[in-house]
């Protein structure tokens, strides 16, 4: 059985319940998934190695201010407008994705990493747009971590009869 406390629950259902959306879609993808177990240890110690970075930094320390005001009255929703903000897709780009892709492995696994991240977007995107076709005029609120928000804008945007809502007219 689904644990009852998960963010569908918790903040999916009720974000999607407030300007009137009858539904609750899973359009998460995880069949990308495909990483080799027997060089899991190389990769992962390869991705850590490129995510010790400056910008990698700079962003973590900017989460632990966000986190220290979790317990004020505005806490999570100020969270929420931080990882919002429009340079945050590329400050998650320069510190994840950049750096991975100029991680120096024989075996290319950041490159690989990069593959799996862009391929996974992709078909979320994809589950966003079937949803939305099978009925004309249809509003989706999709819910996504941060690091998939500059992918969905720039595939989403790719996509016609599709027009996006700033986040924060939900986030009031």
């Amino acid at each position: 059985m689904k644990d009852k406390h998960d963010e569908i629950y918790s903040l999916a259902a009720p974000l999607a319940a407030r300007p009137g959306l009858e539904r609750v879609w899973s359009i998460d993808d995880h069949t990308a998934d495909t990483a080799d177990p027997t060089e899991a240890k190389a990769a992962s110690d390869a991705i850590s190695c490129a995510w010790d970075n400056p910008a990698l930094h700079a962003r973590q320390a900017d989460d632990m201010r966000l986190e220290a005001r979790l317990a004020k009255p505005d806490g999570l929703l100020a969270m929420y407008r931080a990882y919002d903000a429009p340079t945050e897709p590329m400050r998650t780009f320069q510190s994840d994705f950049a750096a991975a892709l100029v991680e120096p492995s024989q075996h290319g696994f950041g490159r690989g990493y990069v593959a799996y991240w862009e391929t996974r977007n992709l078909r979320m995107v994809s589950n966003i747009r079937e949803v939305i076709g099978r009925i004309p005029g249809t509003r989706l609120l999709a819910i996504v971590g941060s690091a998939h928000k500059g992918y969905f804008e720039a595939y989403l945007n790719e996509m016609h009869d599709v027009r996006r809502v700033d986040a924060n007219t939900v986030l009031r």
